[in-house]
């Protein structure tokens, strides 16, 4: 009995270090100062980069339009935009510019990380950074200035903060709470404490030889095979950076817009795909976690801490299930698990204020155990990939002059 009671309280100990974590670097941070300095383009010092800007287009290349439209907004004028139309009807394409190239793959790709590929084997020109966006994303006229700035910086691979477009249904609105809250607690922080933030998928910028060397790796190779059994593009850079110790910092002000899930299914859908890569990626996260611990580096340790924990509403279900077993084992294991999920609780509600996020999310956040539910269901259509994940239709087609105007109102 002693040795599963030792096993039962080291789970509980285990779970309630999860749950406590994000708690423990909102509070430390909190008197950490952010330590990049703007320098001004007026600096004999400073560089405007270059940027191919690739966007993935899959069956719908017009969702794609009000991106370009604000790509060629920016006010860092040194780019140029490779939209990828895969399998796509671009006979009303109507969009021509100088910085701007339009590919339609024949035969067709089928796979995020092949359009990339193609993207940059047409390149115009040699680019100094490589920045990923998703098809129904829509860039701040400000997104290509901050990330150069990071780069003045001498940051070689940079995450941009990606938030909600849409908040016009329930379900958009508590998956931007899911994504406000994971940008504070999975980026913000641990790049306040001098470690690397996750990346997003989308909204980043690395530099152009890290990045293909990214594009060239083994499991990129071995990807092209796997089809929708393939790891994530996003968790296959960010574990090829961080393995060579690579830091990737995130930029809280250089802002791109991304469409939310609008329905119940679109949860579950989404969600299978996302908790499959989870645990696919495991020994990834494990394994930079030890090079951290090992290796003393702090960057590999945080990141492999944050991205080894559990997904919330596991953490959550596993915190109350322990909490209630243990009030029968062990009164004070009892204790531990309450005062863990409280301020895993509390600490929801810290982030979104510090977040500073739209009303529209708090009128909303009564909806979360629904949507946790359907992130449940989404747990059930795991075992089948090539069956069950479906790519995501995207329908909310917003210009930027749109977003920027309906944020003034409030």
């Amino acid at each position: 009995m002693s040795i599963l009671y030792t096993v039962f309280a080291v789970i509980c100990v285990l779970v309630a270090f999860f749950l406590l974590l994000p708690f423990l670097m909102t509070f430390i941070t909190r008197v950490i100062p952010e330590r990049v300095k703007a320098i001004p383009v007026t600096d004999p010092n400073y560089k405007s980069y270059d940027y191919g800007c690739i966007i993935t287009a899959y069956k719908n290349a017009e969702i794609a339009k009000p991106l370009v439209q604000s790509l060629l907004k920016q006010k860092h004028t040194n780019h140029h935009i490779y939209l990828v139309a895969d399998e796509c009807d671009i006979s009303n394409w109507d969009i021509e510019h100088e910085q701007f190239t339009l590919l339609h793959p024949n035969p067709s790709l089928r796979l995020k990380a092949k359009s990339i590929i193609h993207a940059v084997e047409n390149f115009v020109r040699d680019h100094d950074f490589i920045a990923i966006f998703d098809a129904d994303n829509v860039a701040h006229p400000e997104f290509l200035t901050v990330i150069n700035t990071y780069a003045n910086n001498g940051h070689l691979a940079i995450q941009g903060q990606r938030t909600a477009k849409n908040l016009d249904t329930t379900y958009a609105c508590a998956d931007a709470t899911g994504e406000f809250y994971k940008n504070y607690t999975d980026r913000y922080l641990p790049y306040l404490m001098g470690a690397s933030a996750v990346i997003s998928g989308s909204g980043m910028a690395v530099e152009s030889d890290l990045y293909k060397d990214y594009l060239s790796s083994p499991e990129i190779e071995q990807g092209k095979h796997q089809w929708k059994k393939m790891l994530q593009e996003d968790k296959i850079l960010q574990n090829n950076l961080l393995f060579k110790n690579a830091r990737i910092v995130y930029a809280w002000d250089a802002i791109v817009y991304d469409e939310k899930v609008v329905s119940g299914d679109q949860v579950a859908t989404q969600r299978s795909r996302w908790l499959f890569s989870y645990f696919q990626n495991l020994p990834n996260s494990s394994g930079i976690l030890l090079k951290g611990l090992f290796g003393l580096s702090w960057n590999q340790f945080i990141f492999g801490l944050v991205t080894i924990a559990p997904p919330m509403f596991i953490q959550l279900f596993l915190g109350v299930v322990l909490m209630v077993i243990s009030y029968f084992v062990d009164i004070r294991l009892s204790a531990l698990m309450f005062i863990a999920v409280a301020l895993w609780g509390l600490n929801i509600l810290w982030v979104l204020y510090l977040s500073a996020v739209p009303k529209a999310i708090w009128k909303t956040i009564w909806s979360l155990p629904m949507f946790a539910f359907n992130q449940f269901k989404g747990l059930l259509k795991m075992g089948n990939p090539n069956k069950n994940f479906k790519h995501s239709e995207h329908t909310r087609k917003v210009s930027i002059d749109e977003i920027l105007n309906s944020e003034k109102k409030g």
